[in-house]
C-alpha cells in the first residue's frame, strides 16, 4: 500500500530480459533497501530483486507490461519512486495500491498563475470512478481532480509537485499511468448488482 507521495525520482540505468520478465536497474538515493520489498515506479508496484548502495533492480512480468508503459522504458528514463508505507506512517495523500488501472493521454498543459494545469484523456473504466475534487493517481502521484469534462480530467500541479516529480515535464501526447481511488472501486462493486442495466426503462 502506498500514499501517492513521491519520495524520489530515479533513473533507469539498464534494461534486460530475464526469466522474471523485463528487468530494470534503477539509480536512486537509497542505501537501505531490502530484496523483496515493494516500490512503486510511476505508480506500478514492483518487487526489489537485488539492491545496493544507490541502486536496485525490479522486473515487470507480462501482465504488468500489458497495462502499463514499462515496455517503453529504457536507459535514461526517469521514474517517480515511492516505498511501501509502514503502519503508523502519516497518510498525506490517499490510499494507493500500486495497481495501474489504465493508461491516459495528456491532451494539454497550461499555466494559470502558480498552478500547472494538465488535461488527461481517460478511458471509461477510469472516468466512471471520478468525482470533482476526488482523488486520482497519475504516474504514482496522488492528485485532486480539479475539473471533469466528458472523457477528460484535469489536475492542477502545485510548485512542489512540479519540481519534485516527473509530472512537471509532461507534454501533450504523453502517456501516463492512472489508478482510480480504491474506495470508489469498492462502492461501484457493491452497488453494481442493484443498478439497472444501461438502456433499461
Amino acid at each position: 500500500m502506498f500514499t501517492g507521495l513521491v519520495e524520489a525520482v530515479g533513473t533507469i540505468e539498464a534494461v534486460a530480459e530475464v526469466g522474471a520478465g523485463r528487468e530494470f536497474r534503477v539509480r536512486c538515493g537509497w542505501s537501505d533497501l531490502r530484496p523483496g520489498e515493494s516500490i512503486a515506479l510511476n505508480g506500478a508496484c514492483l518487487t526489489v530483486r537485488e539492491c545496493g548502495d544507490g541502486w536496485f533492480t525490479v522486473a515487470a512480468m507480462v501482465t504488468t507490461r500489458d497495462r502499463t508503459a514499462v515496455s517503453a522504458w529504457g536507459e535514461g528514463t526517469t521514474v517517480n519512486l515511492e516505498r511501501a508505507m509502514k503502519v503508523g506512517d502519516r497518510l498525506g495523500g490517499h490510499l494507493v495500491q500500486g495497481h495501474v488501472d489504465a493508461m491516459g493521454t495528456v491532451t494539454g498543459v497550461s499555466r494559470r498563475e502558480s498552478a500547472l494545469l494538465v488535461d488527461i484523456a481517460v478511458p471509461p473504466e477510469v472516468e466512471r470512478l471520478l468525482v470533482p475534487h476526488g482523488s486520482i493517481t497519475v504516474d504514482g502521484v496522488s492528485l485532486t481532480v480539479n475539473a471533469l469534462r466528458p472523457g477528460t480530467l484535469q489536475v492542477a500541479l502545485i510548485e512542489w509537485t512540479e519540481h519534485h516529480t516527473t509530472l512537471g515535464r509532461l507534454a501533450a501526447g504523453d502517456r501516463v499511468h492512472l489508478e482510480s481511488d480504491v474506495v470508489g472501486k469498492y462502492v461501484q462493486a457493491l452497488l453494481g448488482p442493484y443498478q439497472a442495466p444501461r438502456g433499461a426503462s
